[in-house]
C-alpha cells in the first residue's frame, strides 16, 4: 500500500484528497494500491472567505459529506510534528492519544493564520480568522443592545484596511444598523472606523480600484484613520498611536497573515509569510516527497507572479497537488500548476461590490453586477459537492475556477 497523507481540512486539503482519489481511480489497477488519509483537527470544511458575514456558524460543510463518499480516510487529530527524514507525521487525537502516521507522499495544506498583536488590552480584540472567532464576534454584536447605553456602544474600530478589513468593515455598517434599529436605537449612533498604518486604503489592492473603494466608504460614512494603528484598547475605548481615543465597544483586528506554523517543520525555503517555496508541480523545493498547497505554499502564478493566500489559488492548488502526488507515486505524468488569470472580487456591504482583473486590478464591474458575482462565488462556486462521489470527483478534475 502506498500512503498519501494530507494535513489540513480547508479548501486546499479537501481538494488535494479528492484530486488524489480521482487520479488513483484513473490509474486503474495500480491506483488500487493508493490510500489517501486526511488529518484535520476539526470535523468541518470552514468556508473561511465568508466569515465576515452574519451567522458565521453556518459557514461550514461537514468533511464526512465530501471525503466519506470518495473513500478518504479521515483522522481527527492535531499534528504536532512532521519528520521528513522518517516520512512520519505525529499527531494527538481528541482523547489525547498520540498517533504516528507514515507516508510515501505528504501534502501540507494547513493554511494561514492571523498575526495577533501584543499591546495593552489586545486580549480583548475580535477577529474573523476562524469559525470560533467569528462566532464570538457575532455573539458580541448581538448582545450590544443589552448593554447600558454609552458612547461607542455601536462603534466598531477595524484595524487593517486591506481586503479582510474592507469586507468586515463594510459588513459591520449593515449589521450594526440592523441591530440598533431592532431595538429602536438611533441608527446615526452607528459608527465604523478603519485604521491602517498605510496612507491609503487597500494598499495591497493597488491604485486601480481605490477610487471605487473610497467612494463606497464615503457612501457608508466609514471613517478612516490612516498612517497610524491602535496602541491599546479597553472594553470601552480604542486609543490610536497618535493619542486619539475613540469610544468603541468593538475592535476587530485584521492586520497581517502568516502561514501555518507547521511549515517550520519542513526543511524548505520559506518567504516572509512563512510559505514554503514549491515548484511548478507543487513539490516543496529541496524536500523529497513533500508537497504544499494553499496558503502554506508560494507557488508560480500567471504573469510570472507568485500565488497569494486566497481560495482562488487554494482550490486549484489542492487539485493539482492531489493529482501530482499520485502521478509521482505511480510513474505517471505530472501536471504543472496553471492557475486562471488573476482576478479579484471585493464585497463592500450595502455599497455593493467591485470586481477586478489582472495583477494591476483593473475594475471590470461594480455595484449590483459585481455584488451578484461575489454572492455566486461565496454561496455557490467555492462550495464542494456533497454526498455524491461522481460529482465530487468530477469537480476534482476541473482544474480551472471558471
Amino acid at each position: 500500500m502506498k500512503d498519501i497523507v494530507i494535513i489540513g481540512g480547508g479548501f486546499a486539503g479537501v481538494w488535494s484528497a479528492a484530486g488524489a482519489v480521482r487520479a488513483a481511480r484513473e490509474a486503474g489497477g495500480a491506483g488500487g494500491q493508493v490510500r489517501v488519509t486526511l488529518v484535520s483537527g476539526g470535523d468541518d470544511l470552514v468556508v473561511r472567505p465568508r466569515l465576515y458575514e452574519d451567522a458565521p456558524e453556518t459557514m461550514r460543510v461537514p468533511l464526512d459529506r465530501v471525503l466519506g463518499p470518495i473513500g478518504v480516510r479521515r483522522v481527527v487529530a492535531t499534528v504536532t510534528e512532521v519528520d521528513t527524514e522518517a516520512h512520519t507525521v505525529r499527531a494527538v487525537d481528541r482523547t489525547g492519544e498520540r498517533l504516528d502516521l507514515g507516508y510515501d507522499r505528504l501534502v501540507l495544506a494547513t493554511g494561514s493564520q492571523l498575526v495577533r498583536p501584543d499591546f495593552p488590552g489586545s486580549e480583548g480584540l475580535f477577529d474573523i480568522d476562524t469559525l470560533p472567532a467569528a462566532a464570538r464576534l457575532d455573539g458580541h454584536l448581538r448582545r450590544l443592545s443589552e448593554e447600558t447605553p454609552a458612547p461607542g456602544r455601536y462603534t466598531a474600530v477595524v484595524v487593517g484596511a486591506g481586503f479582510t478589513g474592507l469586507e468586515i468593515g463594510t459588513a459591520l455598517v449593515e449589521r450594526l444598523r440592523t441591530l440598533a434599529d431592532a431595538q429602536g436605537d438611533a441608527a446615526q449612533d452607528v459608527r465604523v472606523v478603519l485604521v491602517d498604518r498605510a496612507d491609503v486604503v487597500g494598499p495591497e489592492l493597488g491604485a486601480g480600484p481605490r477610487p471605487q473603494i473610497d467612494s463606497a466608504l464615503d457612501e457608508l460614512k466609514i471613517e478612516r484613520r490612516l498612517g497610524r494603528t491602535v496602541a491599546s484598547i479597553t472594553p470601552e475605548n480604542a486609543t490610536l498611536s497618535d493619542g486619539e481615543v475613540i469610544p468603541a465597544a468593538t475592535v476587530v483586528w485584521t492586520a497581517g497573515m502568516a502561514a501555518s506554523p507547521l511549515t517550520a517543520q519542513i526543511p524548505g525555503e520559506r518567504d516572509r509569510a512563512g510559505r514554503l517555496t514549491v515548484d511548478e508541480y507543487l513539490r516543496v523545493t529541496g524536500v523529497a516527497d513533500v508537497y504544499a498547497a494553499g496558503d502554506t505554499a508560494r507557488g508560480p502564478a500567471d504573469e510570472g507572479r507568485s500565488t497569494i493566500q486566497s481560495c482562488q489559488h487554494a482550490l486549484p492548488m489542492g487539485k493539482f497537488a492531489g493529482h501530482n502526488v499520485v502521478a509521482e507515486l505511480l510513474g505517471r505524468t505530472l501536471l504543472p500548476f496553471t492557475p486562471d488569470p488573476y482576478s479579484n472580487s471585493l464585497d463592500l456591504g450595502p455599497a455593493g461590490a467591485l470586481a477586478t482583473t489582472g495583477w494591476e486590478r483593473g475594475v471590470v464591474s461594480t455595484g449590483a453586477e459585481a455584488k451578484t458575482l461575489k454572492e455566486n462565488i461565496n454561496t455557490l462556486w467555492i462550495y464542494p459537492p456533497v454526498d455524491d462521489p461522481e460529482l465530487i470527483l468530477a469537480q476534482a478534475g476541473r482544474f480551472s475556477n471558471g
